[in-house]
């Protein structure tokens, strides 16, 4: 699975856990007073409490009441640094102290138009992995300073009517306040004063229906002796009666839009009320925007959805509407079911300005938290591939990659600008690191926060359809990668039922399991795939990116932990094979041959049963191959790269040598690769010629393979280097390198070869093991193939047991060898490899010059016969963007082959072919003529009139 680093920003927008107390000396402190500060962590549920060591501050203050930001952090963002941040005092019994002398000193506020309204802590352990929430301390005007006790009021917004006190009619709402020193006190309610005070308290109570109005507007003034004056307000506004309306047919939970208006739903149970707060109405409460109430079952609580038609006469068809759900009152969330959001402490970083401009601004100042975006009209597209066939899952070559690191511009667009050379490389499936918004920018993208909305750090949505549309016209299917095992703090899911005592999800979310089956093998909060609400997203998210997007598949990350069963996720699961199955089923239900593809590891039996139901499973021999790369003689094999050997029935298993979780093999290579005399792994050039020959019986093998990004090039940059996830660039020098690009050239010809030719899908194979001398027997009714591979770091002769006698033909060298007998020895030296086959293939030298490959057709195309009608000849005409095994055939009405007009391997070109109907004795009438090339296949129907 995966690591993660954690975002401050984050941790101090959630602050989900104000467990920890603290006192201060004076009680009232201003920001010129010396400030004794002491913090009681005793019941704080994060993982500080018991902590021994150092304990460090992580301190910044608010200034002017704007509670959003932090500002004048000390050491800036150097988060973790202890020679910047300060040292706490530890005072014994979970209790540490610091002294602040002078704040506006301390934190550098200089400017007399700034006043510190608040000091703010994170506490932390020496080697920042234990932490406490943020705290926040309130600082004081000297003099008389007002105090208000309840009701919590927000008013961080500017406008009281951001955040108004909520109350329903027939309510009453006590109202609180106390004063730093005795003076006198005085409440006025829409202008009027309704009660007053000489102490240093006043209480009142506000009761709703001695008011007729919505709006209530609280004043509060204060006064001492000495003529000090302090004041606040706020708003009190009393709810409208909740309309119990049914949500208009044809709509469901998310974004709807439907005779050109659009129509909000929010699925949320067990709340009491929503409004929609938006930049039609600058952020504020307005019953116009107050959601109506769904129950499609009165026996479920938990069937209830919110929905509103937001008000059309106010869009402007052609700009965004930013929307956010304040539900009861004080929780701000993004809808789920967004499709763009925006994101107050990532929006602004100039990488995302770059390839997102003229971004929507954030509301600052006018709410918090991530913000929904939806426009008026729903964007359309024109996919110029509407349908795209997608190579057959036995043949999948797919290439994973993360945007972030292929290219240096991070960019949707860039990345289809660079399809020339996934063409060279001849793979037929490109696998994308999630791209759906995750928590922060540079990131691998298995910290989920939003499943419909495509993370703006790679560029707009019409991009990224722009890059499937473009890959589909190369005949490469696109899949993602999708993380539905767990979500992270700023999920609006998550943040909607938190249970703050805990800090995890409240045990009403309908979506998450309040801790993970298996804390060892967790991450983030875990999904209750068992959860009706839960299969119920599951299944718009796939439908979503299939029908939206035309993705073609997914593949699943950590399935594994699919399952509400104690343990380590291992044993065979009846439940999580009924969850999975059930969620492929929907998928195909959608598009009956998208890939479903597993990250699972567990036991076999159950991805036999998996694989058996259609599934495929991730297949991982990175320890195997590593080991034989370097030399080591014992303790590897690589037969359970073949999926009959696991025991399988069908060609499913994804086999691997790396992927993104895994050591790079060329690392391993030339760091502790093996040696003899002067045969030493260590070496570039060697260490090169062990990944061909790992490649050759590697993508050779039956069954669907994986390239991760740069394997193909011997990218060799270890998975640790700068921490596990960070930014680590594809090294393009390498590919217009010539010894790196020897390697490149040797898995382009093995994968043009595993797609052009059946043998290499054939079931009757055999590979040895358990010896440093390799070999594989492919066999089927066009060829057979011998495979031969010395991994051992001395010469060896091996029997190679050809199948027949006669001629076999060497592909690499194109040496023809006279097979008398089958087991006589071959002599290999270290690192050396053979593919023999008994029919001459062309040459592995594919790769033509860049200026002619810009000379040829970029996608396959298949032509109107002419003439049509015809009798007795017409002339078909098509064209090849890359080298293929081509047939092209003909059939009458029934589906019955009339005639083979091409089967043969051809080089990419155009071409015009004859069909003849002079001697096939054909009547009159409709013909279809079909064409087979690589995974284009296309029919077209044509008319003979004789």
């Amino acid at each position: 699975m995966k690591f993660y680093s954690s975002l401050l920003l984050v941790l101090i927008y959630l602050n989900i856990n104000a467990q920890t107390t603290f006192t201060t000396l004076p009680q009232y402190p201003t920001e010129t007073d010396q400030i004794t500060i002491t913090f009681d962590i005793t019941h704080q549920t994060k993982t500080l409490v018991g902590y021994s060591g150092n304990v460090y501050a992580h301190t910044g203050v608010y200034i002017n009441n704007d509670n959003l930001t932090w500002q004048n952090i000390i050491g800036g963002d150097h988060w973790g640094n202890n020679t910047v941040e300060p040292l706490l005092t530890n005072s014994g019994q979970n209790k540490y102290q610091i002294v602040i002398n002078n704040p506006r000193n301390y934190y550098g506020v200089t400017s007399s138009s700034q006043k510190i309204t608040s000091l703010n802590f994170v506490l932390r352990s020496s080697d920042a992995s234990k932490q406490t929430e943020d705290i926040h301390i309130p600082l004081y005007s000297a003099g008389i300073s007002i105090i208000l006790n309840y009701p919590t009021v927000n008013l961080n917004y500017g406008d009281p009517m951001r955040s108004p006190v909520f109350v329903s009619s027939g309510s009453t709402l006590p109202i609180s306040v106390s004063t730093t020193v005795s003076g006198t006190t005085s409440l006025f309610i829409n202008g009027n004063q309704a009660s007053q005070s000489i102490t240093n308290s006043l209480s009142y109570n506000f009761v709703a229906n001695d008011y007729s109005g919505s709006r209530n507007d609280i004043k509060i003034v204060a006064a001492d002796n000495a003529n000090h004056r302090d004041s606040t307000q706020f708003v009190i506004f009393k709810n409208p009666t909740i309309k119990d309306l049914p949500l208009p047919p044809g709509n469901q939970i998310g974004v709807n839009y439907q005779d050109g208006n659009v129509i909000l739903a929010l699925y949320a149970p067990y709340k009491k009320y929503v409004y929609v707060i938006n930049n039609l109405n600058d952020w504020k409460v307005d019953t116009t925007f107050f959601m109506n109430k769904y129950v499609p079952n009165s026996s479920k609580p938990d069937s209830v959805i919110w929905w509103l038609q937001m008000p059309s006469s106010l869009a402007d068809p052609s700009g965004e509407i930013a929307y956010q759900f304040l539900i009861d009152g004080s929780l701000r969330v993004q809808d789920p079911y967004a499709e763009k959001i925006l994101d107050p402490w990532n929006d602004s970083d100039p990488e995302l300005q770059k390839v997102y401009p003229n971004l929507l601004p954030y509301p600052i100042g006018k709410t918090e938290g991530i913000v929904s975006v939806y426009s008026p009209m729903k964007e359309q597209y024109n996919w110029k591939v509407p349908t795209f066939v997608r190579p057959a899952k036995d043949k999948l070559v797919i290439y994973e990659l993360l945007i972030r690191d292929f290219i240096s511009t991070h960019s949707y667009t860039t990345l289809k600008d660079t399809l020339s050379y996934f063409k060279k490389l001849g793979v037929n499936a490109i696998e994308l690191m999630p791209i759906n918004e995750f928590e922060g920018n540079s990131s691998w993208g298995y910290n989920p926060m939003m499943y419909f909305a495509p993370d703006k750090y790679y560029g707009t949505k019409t991009q990224l359809k722009d890059f499937i549309d473009a890959c589909h016209q190369y005949g490469i299917a696109v899949i993602m990668d999708i993380v539905l095992n767990h979500s992270y703090g700023l999920s609006p899911m998550v943040r909607m039922y938190w249970d703050s005592t805990n800090s995890r999800p409240a045990a009403n979310s309908p979506w998450f399991n309040t801790v993970s089956p298996n804390p060892v093998y967790s991450w983030g909060y875990d999904f209750n795939h068992v959860s009706p609400a839960t299969k119920y997203f599951v299944d718009r998210v796939t439908s979503f990116w299939l029908t939206e997007y035309k993705m073609d598949g997914f593949r699943f990350d950590f399935t594994k932990g699919f399952t509400n069963r104690p343990g380590d996720g291992f044993a065979i699961d009846a439940s999580r094979i009924a969850i999975l199955e059930r969620m492929a089923n929907q998928i195909w239900q959608v598009s009956s041959d998208a890939y479903v593809i597993l990250e699972h590891f567990t036991e076999n039996s159950e991805e036999i049963v998996l694989s058996n139901y259609g599934m495929m499973i991730w297949g991982n021999l990175n320890y195997n191959y590593s080991q034989a790369t370097m030399g080591l003689a014992n303790g590897w094999d690589l037969v359970n790269i073949y999926y009959m050997y696991l025991g399988w029935s069908n060609p499913y298993l994804v086999g691997y040598m790396e992927s993104h979780d895994e050591e790079r093999l060329m690392y391993k290579n030339i760091t502790t690769g093996g040696s003899n005399g002067s045969y030493d792994i260590k070496q570039l050039t060697t260490a090169l010629d062990r990944i061909k020959l790992a490649a050759v019986f590697f993508i050779t093998v039956p069954g669907p393979k994986m390239i991760w990004m740069g394997g193909e090039v011997g990218y060799d940059v270890s998975i640790n280097d700068g921490g596990r996830v960070s930014e680590k660039p594809f090294k393009w020098n390498y590919y217009s390198d010539d010894t790196h690009k020897k390697l490149f050239n040797v898995f382009a010809g093995l994968i043009r070869l595993k797609k052009i030719y059946p043998v290499f899908s054939s079931s009757n194979f055999f590979m040895s093991s358990y010896n440093s001398g390799k070999i594989i027997h492919l066999t089927d009714n066009t060829m057979s193939l011998t495979i031969l591979g010395n991994f051992d770091v001395t010469s060896q002769n091996i029997v190679p047991n050809f199948q027949s006698t006669g001629k076999w033909y060497e592909y690499f060298s194109g040496d023809t060898l006279d097979v008398s007998d089958v087991s006589a020895q071959i002599n290999l030296q270290p690192g050396e490899y053979r593919l023999y086959t008994t029919v001459k293939l062309p040459s592995q030298d594919f790769l033509v010059d860049v200026k002619e490959q810009e000379k040829l057709p970029t996608q396959f195309k298949f032509e109107q016969n002419y003439p049509n009608p015809f009798n007795p000849t017409t002339v078909i005409s098509y064209q090849l963007p890359i080298d293929s095994y081509v047939s092209l055939k003909v059939y009458d009405i029934l589906g019955r082959e009339v005639a083979t007009i091409v089967n043969e391997y051809q080089l990419a070109g155009s071409y015009k072919t004859q069909f003849s109907a002079s001697n096939l004795r054909l009547a009159s009438g409709v013909y279809f003529y079909r064409i087979v090339a690589d995974d284009f296949v296309q029919s077209k129907k044509m008319l003979l009139l004789k």
